[in-house]
């Protein structure tokens, strides 16, 4: 028996021969297939009907996520501590024709946790080794000083290094050849020439060491609070790493490192064999206020030196350009220079005859305005007083040790004088002599309780 009309897709409309309905209107009573709405022509397929339905519906699987949906073989486990979650970008889109959304689907992303210093370290010597750096300096770094730079920058890079390659030219701010001292601007850019540089051991840190470290940090502590440091440095003790240099200021340091990770810093230097008044940071903030008051010469310092001979002067100025020289031994030391010379700075020191002794040793009070590199040890060579027991600058022949004292850097850092980082008034911490120097003021009866006259020198 054939069929009174052809299925979905065919030419035939189900009704009777020759009478279709007309385009717009009601289907005919013999009835239009179930699919034909009105407004449709009978002889075009009904696309919603004849479309699977995984694809009709597939706005709505996408925008509203199964009940249970069968989690993947890489997904993360739920509960897990090390995943952050968050708001799944599709699942943010517009609401589909199905209906409001009823939640959302939520994306789990690792979250990643900072490298350590020695996974710093080690990824310095790596990128270091692999050949020149191009390094440009941020808002952050702006007026930060070259070495601070590169410390803050390449932590695996020591003093020593630092101090090296500047010597030898290799590193170059905007292709210009710079000083260590140099202060960098933002957007200036920095070549860091490739270096090589030895693996280093890690090795545990001992808690003992750091009780050890701490115990002695705390003994020659002079003034302590929430922002700054100020100790007593011993004489011989160096403030930095350098070659074959393994104790120092900044190493130990490190036991005092917080929980937050943040480890008090360096805001200014003292050679190694000059004792007294060292001033740290303990948080970021601070170092960078106490650098800009340093920078500034907002800070009042005062030193005392045991000289040979006596000026005349009693009290007077030593303005002069210093330069970095190249001793015969491959040592370094500062010389006098001229006004344009390649790396001379400018350099001002007040002094002050405080006692004597017999035309043949004076006390000396000494106050930098500026903070150059050895430069009291230069000024006092420069006026014909070196200071006593100091291996680099004295200079005059034939000069005997008066007997008792030891022949060691007579030279302290005595006092510091500076407003305190955050606005609390002022810090004001003296030193004590250290034990060669005390030896030597109880040989030629000075009394260090003596007043002291540099105190009113000028400040520029």
């Amino acid at each position: 028996m054939r069929a009174g009309g052809r299925g979905v897709g065919g030419k035939g409309t189900g009704g009777p021969k020759g009478k279709s309905p007309s385009r717009g209107g009601r289907p005919s009573a013999s009835g239009a297939p179930k699919g034909n709405r009105p407004g449709h022509d009978a002889r075009r397929p009904a696309r919603a009907s004849a479309q699977p339905r995984s694809e009709r519906d597939e706005r709505v699987v996408r925008t509203e996520p199964t009940r249970n949906p069968r989690p993947r073989r890489d997904a993360p486990r739920t509960g897990d501590p090390r995943i952050a979650e968050t708001p799944d970008v599709a699942a943010t889109a517009a609401p589909s024709a199905a209906g409001p959304r009823k939640s959302a689907s939520i994306r789990k992303l690792p979250v990643t946790a900072a490298p350590t210093r020695a996974e710093v370290k080690a990824e310095t010597a790596q990128v270091l080794a692999t050949g020149v750096q191009q390094l440009v300096v941020t808002a952050d770094e702006n007026e930060m000083r070259i070495d601070r730079f590169l410390e803050n920058r390449f932590p695996q890079l020591s003093f020593s290094h630092i101090q090296r390659i500047v010597r030898k030219g290799e590193l170059r701010v905007n292709g210009k050849r710079a000083d260590s001292k140099d202060r960098l601007e933002e957007g200036q850019t920095v070549r860091i020439p490739p270096l090589k540089l030895d693996p280093q051991e890690q090795r545990p840190r001992s808690l003992k060491a750091d009780d050890d470290t701490l115990g002695f940090l705390r003994s020659i502590t002079l003034y302590e609070d929430d922002d700054v440091i100020v100790l007593n440095k011993p004489a011989g003790l160096a403030v930095q790493g350098g070659s074959g240099t393994t104790r120092h200021v900044d190493q130990m340091l490190e036991a005092m490192t917080g929980k937050d990770g943040q480890k008090p810093r360096l805001v200014h230097r003292l050679d190694k064999d000059t004792a007294g008044c060292l001033v740290i940071a303990k948080s970021r903030f601070a170092a960078a206020t106490l650098a800009k008051t340093f920078r500034s010469r907002s800070a009042r310092k005062v030193y005392w030196a045991l000289v040979a001979g006596v000026p005349r002067v009693r009290q007077g100025r030593v303005s002069t350009y210093l330069a970095r020289e190249e001793a015969y031994d491959g040592d370094q030391r500062m010389a006098v220079a001229q006004h344009g010379d390649d790396g001379a700075m400018h350099a001002v020191t007040y002094y002050a005859v405080v006692e004597t002794a017999a035309q043949k040793l004076a006390w000396l009070s000494l106050k930098p305005v500026t903070g150059r590199t050895h430069q009291l040890r230069a000024h006092a060579a420069h006026i014909g007083h070196p200071i006593v027991g100091d291996p680099k600058y004295f200079n005059i022949k034939n000069w005997e040790m008066p007997g008792g004292i030891q022949n060691k850097l007579h030279l302290l850092a005595r006092r510091i004088v500076l407003p305190h980082p955050r606005g609390k008034g002022t810090i004001d911490v003296s030193a004590p002599l250290p034990p060669h120097m005390r030896q030597s003021w109880n040989l030629l009866g000075f009394e260090d309780a003596h007043y002291d006259p540099i105190v009113d020198a000028p400040d520029e």
